[in-house]
């Protein structure tokens, strides 16, 4: 728990908003006043935490001996939100020792956490699509993230009603398209009758 030296150097330095950190799956064993201070202590200073589920999930724990109630060590971001604190999902590692399993899909990882932390509501629910998206963009400080006239069009089109459904059921991307041009695309799935006999 460096989280504190993180903040007094952030601020020291003046490079709030620039700062993000990671993990913290300690955080997850603390008292909910605890929690809260800390959460407060992040959006002061203006830092950023970035959630890893499938690396904190597969690694936590690990060490015990028993066999049920095992440590999770995964971060409810979406209750650091709402204290201000910008947050992510993502995946630092993808087929390796520490993650072996995945395929880079942020959605799956959004989808991951919100079964993990037991994320229900519609807001909590498009806030795991929103730390996908335009929070990480966010914490990089991309000036040109969005869809508007003049930005980079540099953006993806999933198959869902809306951003908590995309995380809900794990949709496929049906088109990429970096600076306007598509670079991927997938046809939608179908569904064929079943033939009678």
């Amino acid at each position: 728990m460096t989280f504190d030296h993180v903040c007094r150097r952030t601020e020291e330095y003046k490079y709030g908003g620039r700062v993000a950190i990671g993990h913290v799956t300690q955080a997850t064993s603390l008292p909910v006043a605890d929690f809260e201070t800390m959460a407060k202590r992040l959006a002061g200073a203006g830092v950023a935490l970035t959630v890893l589920p499938s690396t904190d999930l597969y690694l936590m724990g690990r060490h015990h001996t028993y066999d049920h109630n095992l440590t999770r060590g995964v971060v409810p971001a979406h209750k650091l939100l709402r204290h201000g604190v910008n947050c992510s999902l993502s995946s630092n590692n993808v087929l390796n020792p520490f993650t072996p399993f995945g395929d880079c899909s942020l959605i799956r990882m959004a989808n991951l956490y919100a079964n993990i932390c037991q994320v229900g509501k519609t807001a909590d629910m498009q806030e795991c699509f929103n730390m996908v998206t335009w929070r990480p963009a966010e914490m990089l400080r991309l000036t040109d993230y969005g869809l508007a006239v003049g930005k980079a069009a540099d953006f993806v089109v999933l198959d869902a009603a809306g951003p908590e459904m995309a995380v809900a059921e794990i949709v496929p991307v049906l088109y990429a398209f970096k600076r306007g041009r598509m670079t991927m695309s997938r046809e939608p799935a179908r569904l064929h009758p079943p033939r009678c006999s």
